[in-house]
């Protein structure tokens, strides 16, 4: 059974890398920085006494709602792709809803990670918070 769990999941992967060739890398960031801002925001909660496991569950629904909206923009940019093919036009827009969405909820995640070690005390230097402030409001002006 573990040997089939393995080969199912290794098989899933192996096909989403496959699929996502260009969005692995930012994808792969994008985990890491989910996860990086899970454990910031647990420390964060317990250093202010205020550790619930409501909020915990609250905090992974989200962020598979994050993956699953990286989702929505890939089967757009597909089905924009497979569109304009079909009317004549050779356009390709190889991952790019998909790609800005991912580099958005990065930019999000790591906002909410700087949040996070604000609420732990630990000083944050200015600079820091306007360069990813800025890339926040450029991400959204583009997107916009």
């Amino acid at each position: 059974m573990k040997n089939g769990l393995q080969l199912l999941a290794a098989g899933t992967l192996g096909a989403l890398a496959a699929y996502c060739n260009a969005l692995l890398v930012p994808l792969c960031v994008l985990a890491a920085v989910m996860l990086l801002d899970y454990a910031t925001g647990m420390a964060a909660a317990w250093s202010t006494k205020t550790l619930n496991s409501r909020v915990g569950v609250t905090g992974i629904l989200k962020k598979v709602g994050y993956l699953a909206l990286v989702a929505v923009g890939m089967v757009v940019d597909y089905l924009l792709t497979a569109a304009l093919r079909r009317t004549g036009i050779a356009i390709e827009m190889n991952y790019c809803f998909g790609l800005m969405i991912t580099v958005w909820l990065i930019i999000n995640e790591l906002l909410s990670i700087l949040e996070n070690l604000g609420k732990q005390g630990i000083p944050l230097p200015e600079f820091l918070l306007k360069a990813i402030d800025r890339l926040r409001d450029g991400v959204d002006k583009r997107t916009k």
